[in-house]
C-alpha cells in the first residue's frame, strides 16, 4: 500500500465503533448517523430482515490492516459499508468473533440498552477467520 493509498483509506475509515456489554460479553458495535440509523430502522421495524455480513480484508504486508464490513439487508434494498482501520479496533474483532453478534446503533444512544439494532452472523466461522488473517496481518 503506498502513502498515497494509505493515506486515502486513512481518511475514509469509519471511526464510529465501539464495545458495548451484553448479558456480560462485549459486543462489537458500528454507530452510524442519526439519520441513516432512523432510516434502516424504519425500512426494518416489524419486518422479518436478515442481514448479509462480510467481511474484506485489506493489507499492505507492513502491518497496516482494513476491513470493509458490508452489511445486505434482506428488507429496503439497504447496503452499507464501512471502513474499519484493525490497527486501531482489533478489540472490535476480536469480540466480533467470540460472540458472533454485530449492533448498529446511534450516535445519541445509550448503547446495549436503547436504539441497538443486533444482528446475529449466520456463519461464526467467517468472523473467526478473519481475526486470524487480520491478526497475522498487523504481525508483518
Amino acid at each position: 500500500m503506498a502513502n498515497e493509498e494509505l493515506e486515502k483509506f486513512l481518511s475514509e475509515r469509519h471511526k464510529d465503533v465501539t464495545l458495548f456489554d451484553y448479558e456480560g460479553k462485549k459486543v462489537p458495535c458500528i454507530i452510524l448517523s442519526e439519520k441513516k440509523f432512523d432510516d434502516i430502522m424504519k425500512t426494518v421495524a416489524g419486518k422479518p430482515v436478515s442481514v448479509e455480513t462480510n467481511l474484506n480484508i485489506l493489507q499492505d504486508g507492513l502491518g497496516h490492516v482494513f476491513v470493509k464490513v458490508t452489511l445486505q439487508f434482506s428488507q429496503g434494498d439497504i447496503e452499507e459499508n464501512f471502513l474499519i482501520y484493525a490497527n486501531e479496533n482489533v478489540d472490535f474483532f476480536e469480540a466480533l468473533a467470540e460472540t458472533t453478534m454485530l449492533t448498529l446503533s446511534s450516535p445519541n444512544s445509550q448503547y446495549g440498552s436503547t436504539n441497538v439494532f443486533m444482528i446475529q452472523l449466520p456463519k461464526p466461522e467467517r468472523a473467526q477467520n478473519a481475526l486470524e488473517i487480520i491478526r497475522k496481518g498487523l504481525h508483518k
